[in-house]
């Protein structure tokens, strides 16, 4: 009980200026991440990994041309576009416009106050893997504000309003006329390194928003229902709901208990249950992101 009353005390809801204080400080921490990682990972190995930064990289080494200039000369016009094409998406929002607006002003910036920074390998595997975890980081950190960095995900959409394709799909097709262009400059074997750090990118994101700390969401079968609610309740001290379900075969009624709890947990609560009912069924499995009392508000 003392975890629960601990865990209330810890996640006082934030103020309205509190959150967006606390959001805006997540665009300009992710998107200075995105640019560090960009500066010493992947614009000196030569990996396009999608988006304007891939752009820029491939201008970069074709023109010479400053990248955070030609990222504030593609992202501005896609923002801009973006409002006048997108109307509800941005303008309807005008905190997540105003936010989407600082980080596609400010990544560009850090990109060019950081632009000479040593390259932290000039190998282009290590390069693909950690500049797209870096990139994923970063971006991971803007997302979770509700916000955006602009570039090439506002082309996405404003391709998805009017063409009807799906909006993963309109990203894929973005990021693969980018790695395609890679492929023709570069050459095929940088472009799968763009398609590494792009896929270590998306994964790392996912990881971002859904957390690291995997809980398990176990299900219960047993003729103790009573019993093991109790225990888990006072003993695993986590809620449990009871569910009403029906044997396949015999259609006769059978309570279920689920219960969410965290992975260190879980021993005890197997415990519990060999010690009141053998011969329960139980299925553990992952829940990758848990929102609720006695676990993150948001």
């Amino acid at each position: 009980m003392m975890k629960r009353i601990q865990n209330r005390r810890d996640q006082e809801p934030l103020t309205p200026v509190q959150r967006t204080i606390f959001e805006f400080a997540h665009v300009f921490a992710g998107s200075a991440i995105v640019a560090v990682a960009f500066n010493i990972f992947l614009l000196p190995n030569q990996i396009a990994s999608g988006g304007v930064a891939g752009i820029s990289t491939i201008i970069y080494n074709v023109f010479y041309f400053e990248p955070a200039y030609t990222q504030w000369a593609l992202n501005v016009p896609l923002f801009i576009a973006g409002v006048l094409l997108l109307g509800g998406s941005l303008r309807g929002s005008i905190l997540y416009g105003t936010k989407t607006l600082a980080g596609t002003l400010f990544l560009p910036f850090v990109v060019y106050l950081t632009r000479h920074m040593e390259p932290a390998t000039m190998d282009p595997l290590l390069a693909a893997i950690f500049g797209g975890i870096g990139v994923g980081l970063g971006l991971g950190i803007v997302f979770r504000s509700n916000s955006s960095t602009g570039g090439t995900d506002l082309a996405a959409q404003i391709i998805n309003k009017y063409t009807g394709l799906t909006l993963g799909g309109c990203v894929f097709i973005m990021d693969g006329l980018v790695v395609a262009l890679s492929a023709a400059v570069f050459g095929f074997e940088f472009a799968l390194y763009a398609l590494i750090g792009l896929f270590t990118t998306g994964k790392t994101i996912d990881m971002v928003q859904v957390g690291f700390g995997y809980s398990k969401m176990v299900i219960i079968i047993s003729k103790y229902e009573e019993e093991l609610k109790q225990g888990l309740l006072t003993k695993v001290d986590r809620g449990v709901t009871k569910l009403a379900g029906y044997g396949g075969y015999t259609n006769h009624e059978r309570p279920v208990l689920m219960c969410v709890v965290s992975r260190n947990e879980v021993t005890k609560l197997k415990r519990l249950v060999q010690t009141i009912d053998p011969e329960a069924f139980v299925v553990v499995s992952n829940a990758s992101e848990v929102l609720g009392e006695g676990f993150k508000k948001k």
